[in-house]
């Protein structure tokens, strides 16, 4: 049997996954590839991750331009992450002839042209599965799958850490500092949790997402990004009250004047499969106008979840290969289809004020947003807080996000306003 050599980059979580799974399962690996898949070098910046995951200490280097040089290396694994020395890697390993597998979200949301180009050049393949939902397989489907259908539509919640936090937020009535605190005791938020809490991490995937589903190329630096730091128990209680359930989706929509793309918290009907996605799993449903809706659910991240993708991306290689058909599919993003405004968003929104008790205040707020063509279909509710305060909860019919934007900047003047203390768009999905 031929042999295919593998060099990985990166001995951390996921790189650790993939050592273990290769272990577990290489021989069966071979067998459905009809190749030998060898693992023949591998690199990191600490010796100790190798010694720790029993590796051949002879076939270890912290320099991953020895590895790539490496002619016994026909594949790269690139699991490092990051766009600095990561990209330099993809592309350097590319440009010598090389498939790469990766998982890195960051570099195919903000380079994935120049690194699909690189990869047509060499004509060798560039599979990153992992790059978004962990082991949930959906990149592959959009590929293949669902090539047949004109997608419409691809939504869901594609963060594990964000949905854990709202996940005992809703259930037990967390804080959101509280749920932050649980998170990063248990390993699933980061000490610095920026990148996941400001939706930034998300925004990288349906980057991707959006890519793929719609055949045109979108940048995360194109997405709009909101995250979670100011969803309170009170907004989840209000939510739960109409029947919905606030979840950080990301968003990605065909439309009429282009791709409509955003991530940001929302509410969604309880009856709504995603609406029970709970604790660090994932899920994306995809609308396609032949297969309708489908949805694509597991866990997000995690060593052997996210190893699992990338060895099946090594197979996949493996098999072409082993075929000499590499780079079969490469780039689909033919079109070039703008990315829609947000401000130019039609959607309804849940909107919680506090202002001063007393009489005139419903009248004053509703005042302004007719002033901007923003119909309020219903109040919620009114109570008093220990400050005195009266809370209002307001919820429009469809307006635009322009109109409402424009309106509270108004309303957040008054001087009965005391406070607009959260604006949730209100998503039926």
């Amino acid at each position: 049997m031929a042999s295919i050599g593998v060099g990985l980059i990166g001995l951390g979580t996921v790189g650790s996954g993939v050592v273990e799974i290769l272990r577990r399962h290489g021989e069966d690996f071979s067998r459905r590839a009809g190749v030998q898949i060898e693992l023949v070098r591998f690199a990191d910046r600490d010796i100790a991750r190798a010694t720790a995951l029993g590796l051949d200490e002879t076939a270890f280097t912290t320099d991953a331009a020895e590895l790539i040089a490496d002619p016994r290396v026909d594949v790269v694994i690139e699991l490092i992450g990051g766009t600095g020395a990561a990209k330099q890697i993809v592309l350097d390993a590319l440009r010598a002839g090389k498939s790469v597998v990766t998982a890195n979200k960051a570099l195919m949301a903000s380079s994935g042209q120049e690194v699909m180009d690189a990869a047509a050049a060499a004509g060798v393949d560039i599979m990153f599965e992992a790059s978004v939902g962990g082991g949930i397989p959906i990149i592959g489907p959009l590929k293949h799958s669902l090539v047949s259908n004109e997608i419409t539509s691809v939504a869901g919640i594609v963060n594990g850490t964000t949905n854990y936090m709202l996940t005992r937020m809703a259930d037990d009535g967390l804080d959101y500092g509280t749920a932050l605190a649980e998170a990063q005791a248990k390993g699933f938020a980061e000490a610095d949790p920026t990148a996941d809490v400001d939706g930034l991490d998300a925004a990288a995937k349906i980057a991707i997402l959006a890519s793929i589903a719609f055949n045109s190329r979108v940048t995360v630096d194109r997405v709009p990004v909101e995250g979670i730091r100011h969803i309170t128990p009170a907004d989840i209680a209000y939510a739960r009250e109409m029947g919905y359930a606030i979840k950080l989706m990301a968003i990605a929509r065909r439309s009429t004047g282009g791709i409509d793309v955003r991530v940001h918290p929302a509410m969604i009907p309880g009856t709504h499969p995603l609406a029970s996605v709970s604790g660090v799993y994932n899920a994306i449903y995809v609308t396609g106008d032949a297969v309708g809706e489908t949805m694509f659910f597991g866990e997000g991240a995690g060593s052997l979840p996210a190893a699992s993708a990338v060895v099946g991306d090594l197979i996949e290689v493996a098999r072409h290969l082993r075929s000499n058909c590499l780079n079969l599919v490469g780039c689909t993003c033919n079109e070039q289809l703008p990315v829609r405004d947000i401000a130019d968003l039609e959607a309804r929104y849940f909107i919680r004020f506090a202002v001063a008790d007393k009489p005139g205040v419903l009248a004053a707020v509703a005042s302004r947003f007719g002033d901007h063509g923003v119909s309020i279909a219903s109040v919620i509710q009114k109570k008093v807080r220990e400050s005195g305060d009266a809370e209002i909860v307001y919820v429009t019919h469809d307006a635009s996000e322009r109109a409402v934007r424009a309106a509270l900047d108004e309303i957040s003047k008054l001087d009965v306003v005391t406070e607009v203390a959260a604006v949730i768009r209100v998503e039926d999905l």
